[in-house]
């Protein structure tokens, strides 16, 4: 029993080394919430195929099916003799381009000292503007197929393909080695960050439903917080419910599509009521309760508890010495039983608790802890 006694001594003295942190209870506004059925989809749009714009022979895969890609990394090199040709007239209509350029200069001197004529400077120009309008179908071509045609110094088949979106890959279409058209798809990709939630709302709340509106769900461990982006016009037919998405904004990667969750809708804030955070939650004796420091520990005078324990130290030492033992083991908290009236994604609304009242808004465990500890305690004596 001794031993027993000790253990737990050593115990509260050690949850008491811990820093226990607490606030203020204060008014805060809630709506009504709702739970709700829901799933994990991808509209139909987040799917994306990558094209390629050239035609020619697929001779290197740079990613593999299941693999993470973004924006701007290469997927494939392709071997074009179209693109070949393309930047070949380009380098050629380049040089044809500077000798038109510098006949027109020269013609519109020559006009300029009377020895050609206008005619002459006109059909310069006109080569010249047309050569500059070859030029520029050229560079757009190019650029469309993310080509910098400042880079092109000479006629290359080597075509790269780039990811246009973030996502993961989710196919490869063609085989290496294949021989492709222009605008075949090669690639197929699930884009990041395209994840909604579906969730299904009874038909008493179609008023109440507004797009913006906050729903957090439920997955894993972990809460999600998204927002209605679109209200479906038509029932879900089995459930005859309302069909709501809302958008995952956050990184959530590791979604899995079809998974069933469960989803809180939270309306529009319009009561007010005392809150806490949900941290501060813990489930004691059958009971919802908050843990708050008790009214000795706050601004008690210690002067007068100086005093006190030096009177009744002269009285009896041995009393005193189970008073000071009693006092070192007594735990600086009590238990608030309250009732959850309210609540949101981080606070609940109680009754129970007053407005500016300190309690404890984390590590309640620890003070659960410490009263059981301490009631083991006096059991043991």
């Amino acid at each position: 029993m001794n031993k027993l006694i000790f253990l737990t001594l050593v115990t509260i003295t050690a949850l008491f080394s811990v820093e226990i942190p607490t606030i203020e209870a204060k008014q805060r506004a809630f709506g009504k919430s709702i739970e709700l059925n829901a799933k994990v989809i991808q509209l139909s749009n987040a799917q994306q195929a990558i094209m390629s714009l050239v035609s020619g022979h697929i001779e290197t895969y740079y990613i593999q099916p299941g693999q993470k890609v973004k924006a701007g990394e290469k997927i494939a090199r392709i071997e074009s003799i179209m693109l070949s040709k393309m930047t070949a007239d380009y380098i050629s209509l380049k040089k044809q381009f500077i000798a038109l350029d510098k006949n027109y200069k020269a013609t519109n001197a020559l006009y300029i000292k009377g020895m050609a004529s206008m005619q002459d400077v006109n059909l310069q120009s006109i080569q010249r503007n047309a050569m500059s309008a070859k030029i520029s179908a050229l560079e757009s071509q190019l650029h469309t197929l993310g080509i910098n045609e400042k880079n092109v110094k000479e006629a290359s088949a080597d075509y790269i393909l780039y990811a246009h979106s973030s996502g993961t890959v989710s196919a490869i279409l063609q085989p290496l080695h294949a021989v492709i058209g222009e605008d075949t798809a090669i690639i197929s990709i699930v884009k990041s960050q395209a994840y909604y939630i579906k969730s299904y709302l009874p038909l008493a709340y179609a008023k109440e439903v507004k797009l913006g509106q906050k729903i957090v769900v439920k997955y894993g461990e972990k809460d999600i917080i998204t927002h209605i982006t679109q209200i479906l016009p038509k029932l879900d037919e089995k459930t005859q419910r309302i069909v709501v998405l809302s958008s995952v904004s956050e990184q959530a990667d590791d979604l899995f599509i079809n998974t069933f969750v469960q989803s809180t809708l939270y309306f529009e804030a319009d009561h007010k009521h005392v809150a806490v955070e949900k941290s501060a939650l813990s489930f004691f004796n059958n009971e919802w309760v908050v843990f708050v420091p008790k009214e000795a520990e706050i601004g008690h005078d210690e002067h007068t508890q100086h005093t006190e324990y030096e009177d009744e130290h002269n009285e009896d030492e041995h009393d005193g010495d189970e008073e000071r033992e009693h006092e070192e083991d007594e735990v600086p908290y009590e238990v608030r039983v309250v009732e959850i009236i309210a609540s949101d994604d981080i606070y609940v609304g109680v009754n129970g608790l007053e407005e500016h009242e300190e309690y404890v808004n984390d590590k309640s465990y620890y003070v659960k802890s410490l009263i059981l500890k301490s009631s083991l305690g006096e059991h043991g004596h």
